[in-house]
């Protein structure tokens, strides 16, 4: 496909843009597959941590280690949440883009679909009128 230019456009690496519809509607499920599933090892992993308490003790060394411990357990779980929720973020941002893709391709062969007269004069506006 060519621009109006009539170059081919392509990305910065010289490499032709090709997207297939067909490769994002099938892509897009898998995402939202994997996001349920990171979903649901981290609500695992917050269960089991948190029904272990703080077997770490409350001696100046467990103490020490809670201290260490609990704000990087935090971390590590708004990572995961954030991981979860870019995944689903590409699901719907795959299924938008195919969506659009069908919508462009539709709209484009609406344009070149050839239309059928009306009837009436095939010669002009006929005389009495504006």
């Amino acid at each position: 496909m060519r621009d109006r230019r009539g170059k081919v456009p392509v990305g910065d690496d010289g490499k032709v843009l090709d997207i297939k519809t067909a490769d994002l509607k099938l892509s897009a499920p898998v995402f939202h597959e994997q996001a349920k599933n990171l979903s649901t090892a981290l609500t695992n992993l917050v269960k089991a941590l948190d029904g272990f308490g703080k077997p770490w003790g409350d001696d100046e060394q467990g103490k020490a280690f809670g201290d260490a411990y609990e704000p990087q357990q935090t971390a590590i779980e708004r990572g995961a949440g954030i991981l979860v929720l870019g995944l689903t973020s590409i699901h719907e941002a795959m299924i938008d883009m195919s969506d659009g893709h069908v919508d462009n391709d539709e709209l484009i062969a609406g344009m070149f679909a050839k239309v059928k007269p009306k009837d009436g004069p095939k010669d002009g506006p006929q005389d009495g009128g504006e």
